[in-house]
């Protein structure tokens, strides 16, 4: 029986990203006087998805009439209110109008349904590359953009620079009152800690206890090696690379719509401190499996932390860009790395109490559109433990292993790109990765 709430409960939230800091804000915010942050790296981690320096702000995707839409819905309407309105992250969210295309027939028809049919009359269509090269100043986008159908809206939607975001949550809970335990071994959790079924709180690897009413597991990716989901999440990596920029070019770049082709890749204006282009391709995503040799078990995706992308990943960037701006596919890179996230079978997130462990919160399941809702994700996750989660979001985000009872790796989850299959960093056994110098 876990203990009952109270402002003075001790709260520990294993995790200091994305959804870790926005999860001790909200906490904060409503009082609670006793929140603790574990993570093994100072804020922002260098292995956080939240450590980026731009992520999009988009439509949502969702079908017509039932809980899922409700839900889509909700969610973007809160994180739009918390970008707008918040002084936490108002001053990171760049409303610099978006792209979104498609190549082939059946990838356009997959994009017009999910997403430009709620918002038509938001959107203009784009059919041939001077309608492409129209949305953006003169010689940006030079390329012929063969084959390309798309869509675009000047306003309403853009980009938010994640890295300032996710330190401005950390800052803020911090000046409220919320203690960050970083770094190894002091902030590395080795394990949860149980008691009489229950979950009490987590060890770190400097041999402390840290006891606790509430534990929120917000690890992301790396959740799974600290508690058994029942193959509900699968760590699934993306890959980004930045070439750099002239202090010319990047006047010429600053307050660029967002250009996404849901096939090949995307990419915003420069980074305003480094001067670096960041851009990814797009495919279904990347894991690395491991099997346990002689076991039954399911192959298991396991994250690993690489500031390099494997050399497909490059060449399908370097393609991108010959279509769109082929003025800049031979730059050097700057920097590159893979970004992991963790899917959940449909896409939901993973938000609720463990059905066995009465004091664990759950917060998983990004499934790669976690870091927008950075601003209110973490409000949900606080419902959550307060025993107050609309009845729609507690559905759609329970605990429910019923959904992944065979081995799901190879799904695609209806993403693009690649030849539209799941990658493994496998491959990069014989082709290796991109090296950066520097």
């Amino acid at each position: 029986m876990s203990t009952e709430l109270s402002k003075q409960s001790d709260i520990l939230i294993v995790g200091g990203g994305t959804w870790g800091c926005s999860s001790a804000l909200h906490l904060a915010r409503r009082g609670y006087e006793n929140v603790t942050v574990l993570d093994a790296h100072p804020i922002p981690s260098p292995i956080s998805a939240g450590n980026d320096v731009n992520k999009i702000v988009e439509q949502g995707s969702f079908s017509d009439g039932d809980d899922e839409a409700a839900v889509a819905q909700a969610l973007l309407l809160a994180a739009g209110e918390g970008w707008s309105k918040d002084p936490v992250f108002k001053p990171f969210y760049h409303d610099t109008g978006y792209i979104v295309a498609a190549s082939s027939p059946e990838a356009l028809k997959y994009l017009e349904e999910r997403e430009i049919k709620h918002h038509k009359d938001a959107f203009k269509k784009l059919t041939t590359a001077q309608d492409f090269h129209a949305t953006m100043p003169a010689g940006v986008l030079t390329g012929e953009f063969s084959g390309w159908q798309g869509y675009y809206k000047s306003n309403g939607a853009g980009w938010v620079h994640a890295r300032k975001a996710l330190v401005s949550a950390y800052a803020e809970a911090k000046r409220l009152g919320v203690k960050f335990i970083t770094g190894s071994p002091e902030g590395q959790v080795v394990n949860l800690l149980h008691a009489e079924g229950d979950i009490r709180g987590a060890k770190t690897a400097d041999g402390k206890e840290h006891i606790a009413d509430r534990t929120i597991l917000a690890l992301g990716a790396s959740a799974p090696q600290l508690l058994d989901f029942e193959n509900q999440l699968r760590p699934t990596a993306w890959t980004l690379a930045h070439i750099p920029m002239t202090d010319d070019e990047v006047k010429v770049y600053k307050d660029l719509p967002v250009l996404f082709n849901i096939e090949k890749g995307f990419f915003m204006e420069p980074d305003e401190d480094k001067h670096e282009l960041k851009l990814c391709d797009e495919h279904p995503g990347y894991c690395n499996w491991i099997s346990e040799p002689g076991s039954s078990a399911l192959p298991q995706s396991v994250p690993i932390a690489r500031h390099e992308v494997p050399a497909s990943s490059e060449r399908r960037i370097r393609d991108f860009l010959r279509e769109i701006m082929p003025q800049l596919a031979e730059r050097p890179l700057a920097h590159a790395r893979v970004c992991w996230c963790a899917d959940t079978p449909n896409r939901a997130f993973l938000i609720t109490y463990h059905p066995k462990h009465p004091s664990l919160v759950v917060a998983s399941g990004d499934s790669g559109h976690g870091f927008m809702h950075i601003p209110s994700i973490g409000g949900y996750i606080a419902d959550c433990m307060e025993g107050k989660l609309d009845a729609r979001f507690a559905r759609s985000w329970r605990w429910r292993p019923e959904t992944a009872t065979e081995f799901w790796g190879d799904d695609t989850l209806n993403r693009w790109g690649a030849g539209n299959k799941m990658l493994s960093l496998k491959e990069t056994e014989t082709e290796g990765w991109t090296k950066i110098n520097g």
